[in-house]
């Protein structure tokens, strides 16, 4: 299997990496809630579909 990112991967690992940077900054405020939501999120769904995504041909 052979992996190569595009530009879409790009796009999709930076906005995972933004979810989880703002995850941390809401979770210094102290609202966990929203802090949980963002990192599960992140971790969860947007870094596993950057890292799978496959553009079409």
């Amino acid at each position: 299997m052979k992996f190569e990112f595009t530009k879409a991967n790009y796009f999709l690992l930076s906005i995972a990496i933004l979810t989880t940077i703002a995850g941390y900054i809401v979770m210094t405020t102290g609202d966990k809630t929203l802090s949980t939501i963002l990192l599960i999120v992140a971790y969860a769904i947007l870094f596993p579909i950057a890292i799978i995504f496959k553009t079409k041909k």
